[in-house]
């Protein structure tokens, strides 16, 4: 099992419906793997566990996968944050999220503070609602933030999409009229990646996503590889294990769920 996106329930508003994944899990025996795969988003999670205890949980950008005994009877539902604006909905910068799985209430910022606050005296499905019918107030639009513009362009020009073979970091800067230094400086604060691992994350994801699709050589032609050789060893740095080992099942034994940081 893996954690890649739901189709969102239709009570979301239309703003957030692209954003927002419903996960869980169920009791399995033996349990099954769960995979976390690498990500470029940050997230709020609304959590809720077999004995009922609900978790405001945020959890940040991962580099790398993860995989781990799946815990019986969660539900949770994830809200990934749109490139450029977690700032603005959690008081802090991306990067300070790398790796890291977090109390939202443990956050140092007024704005997380008021969320936690807010949510952590509802069940699930209330707090779900309610998150929904805070965040777009809470989320910049790129035409009113230059640089929320500018991200999300840089954004679009490093991800694979049917039509669009990603450009090199040097060159999406260039595009843009802006230095490497200032494009990664963007990238820091608002989604916590550098721009080139930004498009290694994205590219193994497409990767992913298309493995029944294509052969592996257009496979890797397709998602901006410079050959299947190396899209393999870019694979196996972020997955753990190269693509044919990876979708045969050959999975990394899986360790222990990551522990909520106390940062």
């Amino acid at each position: 099992m893996t954690d890649s996106a739901a189709e969102p329930a239709p009570r979301f508003p239309d703003e957030l419906r692209p954003w927002v994944a419903e996960t869980g899990t169920e009791d399995t025996d033996p349990p099954k793997v769960f995979v976390r795969l690498p990500d470029t988003a940050t997230k709020v999670l609304v959590r809720t566990e077999g004995s009922g205890r609900l978790a405001l949980l945020v959890s940040g950008p991962r580099v790398r996968a993860g995989y781990h005994r799946a815990k019986p009877a969660v539900s949770c539902t994830e809200f990934r944050l749109p490139p450029g604006t977690v700032r603005a909905v959690l008081g802090v910068p991306a990067v300070e999220l790398v790796g890291r799985v977090v109390e939202l209430g443990a956050l140092p910022g007024r704005t997380a503070r008021q969320l936690s606050y807010e949510l952590g005296r509802l069940d699930h499905e209330d707090a779900v609602a309610r998150l929904a019918d805070l965040l777009p107030d809470r989320l910049p639009t790129p035409a009113g933030e230059p640089r929320t513009a500018l991200l999300r362009a840089a954004v679009s020009a490093l991800s694979v999409r049917s039509d669009h073979i990603p450009g090199q970091v040097s060159d999406v800067a260039r595009e843009l009229a802006v230095s490497e230094r200032q494009l990664r400086n963007l990238f820091s604060d608002g989604v916590g990646l550098s721009p080139k691992h930004y498009a290694r994350v994205n590219r193994v994801r497409a990767v992913l996503a298309h493995a029944d699709e294509l052969r592996w050589a257009d496979l890797a032609a397709v998602t901006g590889y410079y050959d299947q050789s190396h899209m393999t060893s870019d694979f196996r740095a972020l997955m753990g294990v190269p693509p044919r080992s990876y979708f045969t099942g050959r999975l990394p034994a899986p360790g222990s769920c990551q522990a909520i940081d106390s940062r």
